[in-house]
């Protein structure tokens, strides 16, 4: 099986990569690995949507995948998900796509810029159809994401994006990643660990080394199954 892997930055997988046996650089951006009888490619976008977009977008235009898997650390809305915990989230919003109505927020659908059903959004929202049939994936909760330019760190903002999206996760590239790989068709999943909860910015509470081994657990075990 060839499996395509993609993060925003290599510190969010090093623990899965240092288990796979390395093959070829395909690119700056993109390498082949192998594990058991499966072809890994790596590819690390950098941070944000726009280089998550332009890369995966380069990348799956040139191979053929059996599945995806986007990997990375996020943000948690919700108290029953607590630093720490590894989720699979299955729907992507893009809260900030829209416009300022002087306090109000118009969003791109309400602008009428983007049809709530438009390929390849479902009711306003990206969606996984049909993630890849995987036990390990299985257990995983499902959650509900966004994906953003700016992380949430103040309580006037975290209150209006809860009003807004309800999300229970948050990341800077889940969205792009999706959107990808609903374009060209290929089975994918969000598997992402959560580094802290959501609130006024407190490092100092956040649990990433936490989230980083347990992510990189979970996606060997995700490979194993395959």
């Amino acid at each position: 099986m060839r499996i395509l892997v993609v993060a925003a930055t290599s510190a969010e997988i090093d623990p899965f990569v240092a288990g796979l046996r390395f093959r070829a650089d395909s690119d700056s951006r993109l390498t082949i690995y192998a594990r058991d009888s499966h072809e890994i490619h790596v590819l690390t976008t950098g941070v944000g949507m726009v280089a998550t977009a332009a890369w995966c977008s380069r990348v799956l235009a040139a191979h053929d995948y059996d599945m995806a898997l986007n990997l990375g650390v996020c943000g948690s809305f919700d108290p029953e998900i607590p630093a720490g915990a590894v989720v699979h989230v299955i729907t992507e919003q893009l809260p900030e796509l829209g416009a300022q109505d002087d306090d109000a927020f118009l969003t791109a659908n309400e602008l009428n810029l983007v049809g709530r059903n438009e390929f390849p959004f479902q009711s306003g929202r990206l969606m996984n159809p049909g993630p890849p049939e995987n036990e390990v994936l299985l257990r995983l909760p499902g959650v509900h994401g966004i994906t953003v330019n700016t992380v949430h760190g103040n309580e006037v903002a975290i209150g209006a994006v809860r009003t807004r999206c309800n999300p229970q996760v948050e990341s800077m590239e889940g969205a792009a990643f999706m959107y990808a790989c609903l374009i060209h068709q290929i089975p994918f999943a969000e598997v992402r660990a959560v580094s802290n909860v959501v609130e006024k910015r407190n490092r100092a509470a956040w649990k990433l080394r936490e989230a980083i081994d347990n992510l990189n657990t979970t996606a060997q075990q995700i490979v194993d199954r395959a």
